[in-house]
Parts: C-alpha cells; sequence; structure tokens
C-alpha cells in the first residue's frame, strides 16, 4: 500500500474476507480524547501514512462520529471496522443502521459482535431470530461486508471459530496476556479467520511501543490494533513497523522484566470470576485504572455501564468466590479496592 508520505506500507490479507489490510490498525477508544479537530487531524495522518484498517464500536462514546467526518472524500482508502454488543436480529439491524448514520457512510467493510464472552450470548447470537440472522440481512443488503467478533474468554473464542460463521476475531493480544498465542492464533490461521489483536499495549500498562508491536509482528495472521490519541503514537507505530521487526537478545529480557512486573495484577477481562453472589460487576471494575487511561475522564465517569459498575463496588464484601474461579490467580479483592478508591478520586475531581 502505497502511502502519501511515500513508504510502501507493508499489508496483510485479513482471513478470508480478502481485505488487504495495513500491517497494523487503529483503535478507536482514546480518540474520543483529543479535541475533535485533532482527532480529525490524527485519522488522517494514520492514512496519509498508509494505514487504512480503523476499528471502533457503538459503544465507544462519539469515536463513530469522529471517524466518519474524518474520512469524509477517502472513503475508499479505508476499511471501517465497528462492532455492536446485541445478541438479537432486530437489535442487530437497527444498531447497524445507528453505526452507518454515524460513521456517515453506506456500508461497514467489518461488522463484529461485541464482547462475546458467555455460552448464553453466543447461543443468542447464534439461534433462531438471533443476531446472526440479523447480520447476514445487514450482509444481503450490502450495509456490511464481513462479520467477525470479539471477545475476551478464550474458551468461548475458539467455539466461536469453531463454528465456521465469523471471518474475522478480535482478541486481546500482547506480551503480557499472551494466551492467544498457543492455541488461539493458530485455530485462527488453520481456519483462515482474520486475527485482530486489541490492547497490544496491555491496555497502556506496556510504554515501549517497539516492544509491543515488534513481538505481535512475529505472528504473520496478526494485525495490531492500538488504540491512538496523538499523531506522534501513530507516527512512531509506523516507522515500528516499516523497520526491522527482529526481537533482540536484550528484547526479550525487557519483555520478560515487564511481564513480571504486571502479571500479578493484570485482569484480561476474561469473565471467568462472575458472576458474583453479591451482584459486583467484577470484570469491569478490574479495568477502572485502564478505563481512566484511555477514556475522557467525564465519560468514563458517567458511561451507564461504568456508572453502574462503581455503584455494584459497594457490595463487595470481601467473600473471595470470585478469587478461585480466576484462571491467572489475582488478587482480585485487592484490585477491585485500590480501583474503588481511584474511581472515588476521580469523582471528587483529586486526580
Amino acid at each position: 500500500m502505497h502511502s502519501k508520505d511515500g513508504h510502501d506500507v507493508k499489508t496483510i490479507r485479513l482471513g478470508r474476507t480478502g481485505l488487504q489490510v495495513s500491517r497494523v490498525g487503529m483503535g478507536g477508544i482514546p480518540i474520543q480524547r483529543p479535541p475533535l479537530d485533532e482527532a480529525i487531524r490524527i485519522i488522517n495522518r494514520a492514512l496519509d501514512l498508509g494505514v487504512n484498517f480503523i476499528d471502533t464500536s457503538l459503544g465507544y462514546g462519539d469515536s463513530e462520529e469522529r471517524i466518519g467526518k474524518a474520512v469524509a472524500g477517502r472513503r475508499d482508502k479505508v476499511v471501517l471496522a465497528t462492532k455492536g454488543g446485541f445478541q438479537e436480529k432486530k437489535s442487530v439491524l437497527s444498531n447497524i443502521d445507528l453505526s452507518l448514520k454515524r460513521l456517515n457512510t453506506d456500508y461497514i467493510d467489518l461488522w463484529q459482535f461485541h464482547g462475546v464472552h458467555t455460552l448464553a450470548q453466543m447461543e443468542s447470537i447464534l439461534g433462531p431470530s438471533g443476531g446472526l440472522e440479523g447480520a447476514r440481512e445487514a450482509l444481503q443488503t450490502g450495509k456490511i461486508k464481513h462479520i467477525g467478533f470479539s471477545s475476551h474468554n478464550l474458551d468461548i473464542a475458539k467455539e466461536m471459530i469453531l463454528t465456521d460463521q465469523f471471518e474475522t476475531i478480535q482478541f486481546p493480544f500482547d506480551f503480557v496476556a499472551r494466551e492467544a498465542a498457543d492455541e488461539l492464533v493458530p485455530l485462527a490461521k488453520e481456519r483462515d479467520v482474520g486475527f485482530i489483536a486489541m490492547k497490544p499495549f496491555a491496555g497502556g500498562n506496556i510504554r515501549d511501543a517497539k516492544l509491543a508491536i515488534r513481538y505481535l509482528l512475529q505472528f504473520d495472521n496478526v494485525v495490531p490494533d492500538p488504540g491512538i490519541q496523538r499523531v506522534e503514537e501513530i507516527e512512531e507505530i509506523v516507522e515500528i513497523v516499516n523497520g526491522t521487526w527482529e526481537l533482540t537478545p536484550d528484547d526479550w529480557v525487557k519483555i520478560e522484566e515487564i511481564r513480571n512486573q504486571l502479571t500479578g495484577k493484570f485482569c484480561r477481562q476474561c469473565q471467568y470470576c462472575m458472576p458474583c453472589p453479591n451482584g459486583v460487576e467484577i470484570w469491569l471494575l478490574m479495568h477502572v485504572d485502564m478505563l481512566f487511561r484511555l477514556w475522557p475522564k467525564e465519560l468514563a465517569l458517567n458511561r451507564p455501564l461504568f456508572a453502574k459498575a462503581a455503584e455494584s463496588g459497594k457490595k463487595c464484601v470481601k467473600c473471595g468466590a470470585c478469587e478461585p474461579k480466576c484462571p491467572y490467580n489475582l488478587p482480585i479483592r485487592e484490585i477491585v479496592a485500590e480501583n474503588m478508591r481511584l474511581h472515588e478520586k476521580v469523582a471528587k475531581g483529586e486526580l
């Protein structure tokens, strides 16, 4: 792919979608943070550099509207992906229409079922009058071109791939949360399902872009999808992609050091800890620190889902029922308490 800056940006075939996308994409959460005109400038700079894959969601505040404004006039140069957390046919169809309106386009290249974490959600999507029926109808009418899904749950992600109904998967993958490497990435490759690596910087926990991006580029069927909120970030990432991908022995030492620092408290949002007997939204409360790093503070505080989660945290009695269910042996009670204190400080304007 030839960019305006004269670089031949490396591309990758996104599984059986057949879409040729840039070797690294751009995620749509942090683009809510800068002022609108700056957000538009960042997105256009990414496109100028040859980054043609942009992923967002109906649930990411005004991200879709910002992206829609930015790509107006160059829609044919970008592969637009968005998501919706809906399992029924009717809601899938209405929300695809809403995304089309917000993105100011008449088609979405890749529409994904957002956050399929449980067997019940999967069965609802695949069942009679389920979401997949709606997505297929939108496919037939040309409103969407391809169907994928995102998940944080390894077992459900494998099952979804094995249905052969989805052309792409989006799953957390970085050198800390690297569970996908052993089975999920190879399974996606075997089934020709495009693999989009969400949270390549571990939700902002990994600060070294070279290590984060180069690690993922070792996997030849994986598209890293970092969230971007500054022009300098996308420029640095494209420079990494266009350079050498080799990880040196020193790099591996640094990776191991970062892994050791983060492993003890890093939540993958797999939801194995759920449900809580007292109604605490544990999986969301485990990510309060990441939430305030990636979202505008006002949105993070006031978005109904997160506000409800913070309220639910008051019901935690530290019973510990969640901890034996965590496959990563995280000190869940301690992390939830820390994040509740952080939420309180932000709500009071102390941070």
